[in-house]
């Protein structure tokens, strides 16, 4: 009798935190559409927000590798003060900048 009672209330547990996850994971979808759907009215790119596969899409010369680096120096120092900071990025030269500073913000 025990044993079931556990096992119920084992149950219960694991499908409480499953639905916690499915609700995190709607969360983190609805956030990325927001982002693109901001993105999409100013027609920039926000490089303090974009993730790796929107950097990657619509940045000319960016492929996954560099895509990586702007999210990863943008983790370790922060959000960019300025378009120019991509230069700080390793992989990013100022011909890369030129060809797609147009197009970015750091909103």
């Amino acid at each position: 009798m025990l044993r079931v009672r556990f096992a119920s209330l084992l149950l219960a547990l694991c499908t409480l935190f499953l639905g916690f996850g499915q609700v995190a994971v709607a969360a983190q979808k609805e956030a990325a559409t927001a982002v693109a759907s901001a993105e999409q009215q100013t027609g920039k790119i926000n490089i303090n927000s974009a993730d790796a596969a929107t950097l990657q899409d619509q940045m000319i010369g960016i492929g996954e590798t560099k895509a990586k680096a702007i999210i990863q120096y943008r983790e370790e120092n922060g959000p960019f003060s300025s378009v120019d900071e991509l230069l700080e990025v390793k992989g990013i030269g100022a011909k890369t900048l030129e060809k797609n500073r147009e197009k970015l913000s750091v909103e």
